[in-house]
């Protein structure tokens, strides 16, 4: 287990003393006017990164194996242990090279007596190929995916189970999309290459979405990595700015300002591609950018490298602790 320091531990000391076990609305309104701060719930680090551990210990999330069945089981289990009604979205999926491969995006749902409601997307499949390995001879090995994948799934998982007894002014929808990773391997050059390739799940999913009223919506990915810093990704200032300034802000607030520098980053094809194009709800992408990296995803993406040993706590951190603060701060 990693240990997290964390600038607000004063706060939080202060406000489990005040709060006690009984946790009620008084004694949070009681902490909030004592320290002039919201008393909103600390985002557990701890927890989500257990959540990506049993994702990456059944294996390789890939289409159609046993690790991704067993695997998609646990994420449904999980959201409806925590009070969300879920649904699966099975479709089937056409990859680059024309294989056809069956999935299913993970629907869970909190709130349903608001009529304002929140998305908040990620995916949860693996990578087939660690087509950017070092080494050749692992190209065709599929990864654990413990960032690009089930990193945004636990923040998901641990927002759930946070929300799960507190009244919040707004509804919120999880989606796990499936077959995002999907697109043609590097090593595959006359392959045809496009955008469509990719965010399989997230396009069925903005074809058919369970419900179009969002508000808007967050997509997270790769939200765990080694010296992650979530710069403004291209797509989302351009079809949600309002989101984007929102969601700075909350880590502004949050304490984590640092994290999430106000500056552009990289225009990147991503699962809120089809939601703001398809399915015309403003969403936001909250990606790791490494300016100084060649590829600007940073030293594991698409390697063996993505597993458990490469995940940072403060990045999951800043982005989890960032979310509550939006999210109980709507109204």
């Amino acid at each position: 287990m990693k240990c997290l320091y964390s600038k607000h531990i004063a706060f939080f000391l202060l406000f489990a003393l005040l709060v006690g076990c009984g946790n009620t609305a008084k004694q949070k309104q009681q902490a909030a006017e004592e320290t002039d701060q919201p008393a909103f719930p600390e985002f557990d680090a701890d927890s989500a990164f257990q959540y990506i551990v049993a994702q990456c210990a059944f294996g390789p999330r890939v289409l159609e194996s046993e690790a991704h069945e067993r695997c998609g089981q646990y994420i449904a289990s999980r959201f409806a242990q925590f009070g969300c009604q879920v649904s699966l979205q099975r479709a089937e999926f056409t990859r680059y090279d024309g294989l056809h491969q069956s999935g299913y995006n993970i629907i869970a749902s909190t709130g349903g007596n608001h009529a304002r409601r929140i998305l908040i997307c990620a995916h949860w499949d693996s990578r087939p190929w660690a087509d950017q390995d070092a080494d050749p001879a692992q190209w065709y090995t599929p990864i654990d995916a413990a960032n690009d994948g089930a990193s945004g799934v636990a923040v998901m998982l641990e927002l759930a189970r946070l929300i799960q007894h507190d009244s919040l002014a707004v509804g919120v929808d999880f989606v796990c999309f499936d077959a995002e990773d999907m697109g043609a391997p590097a090593w595959e050059a006359h392959a045809p290459k496009g955008e469509d390739d990719w965010c399989l799940g997230a396009q069925y999913w903005a074809r058919r979405p369970h419900r179009k009223d969002f508000a808007f919506g967050i997509l997270l990915d790769m939200v765990a990595g080694e010296g992650a810093r979530f710069y403004q990704e291209g797509f989302s200032k351009y079809y949600a700015p309002g989101v984007v300034e929102q969601v700075w802000q909350a880590a502004l607030h949050a304490g984590f300002g640092d994290f999430f520098p106000a500056q552009a980053g990289g225009t990147i094809t991503d699962d809120h591609v089809p939601v703001n194009r398809v399915a015309g709800i403003p969403t936001i992408d909250i990606i790791a950018y490494y300016p100084a990296a060649p590829n600007s995803f940073g030293t594991t993406w698409h390697t063996r490298q993505d597993n458990v040993e490469h995940i940072s706590l403060y990045p999951l951190k800043a982005v989890g602790q960032t979310l509550v603060q939006l999210l109980y701060t709507q109204k």
